[in-house]
């Protein structure tokens, strides 16, 4: 059963996205109702209210954000962190410095829940890594 936690980020939730190596799960549907996720692997907080992403101008989930502007983002990792967070989007700098076809998106906060469960408990979350160190 979901929990309502607010519109500022947990303190259990910030050091793991801090870190880098956690993957969200971005959630948008199409015009046509179609539904789309997208993992997102580059995001890092920014304040309580905010959490800033890049993600690549290509992707099926950036182009229903540019339109629907709400979308929801996902979070399991290491110590039963399990949160869900609706959101407001908005494209900060296209392209981003990073690279050419990636673009840096604003996530403005409108609401989070916590998704832990009475029966079970994430042990390990789906992490990531640099494929090279001029991708870091």
């Amino acid at each position: 059963m979901a929990k309502h936690i607010g519109v500022k980020l947990p303190e259990d939730l910030i050091p793991v996205l801090k870190e880098g190596k956690t993957v969200g799960v971005f959630a948008t549907f199409s015009e046509k109702g179609l539904p789309n996720i997208t993992p997102i692997q580059c995001l890092y907080p920014k304040r309580l209210e905010n959490i800033l992403i890049s993600i690549h101008k290509e992707y099926i989930g950036y182009h229903n954000m540019v339109w629907q502007k709400k979308v929801m983002l996902c979070f399991m990792d290491v110590n039963n962190v399990i949160y869900s967070i609706l959101e407001r989007t908005g494209v900060v700098c296209a392209p981003s410095n990073i690279h050419s076809l990636m673009n840096i998106v604003r996530i403005n906060i409108i609401d989070i829940n916590s998704d832990r469960s009475l029966l079970m408990c994430v042990d390990s979350g789906v992490r990531c890594s640099y494929t090279s160190w001029e991708a870091e």
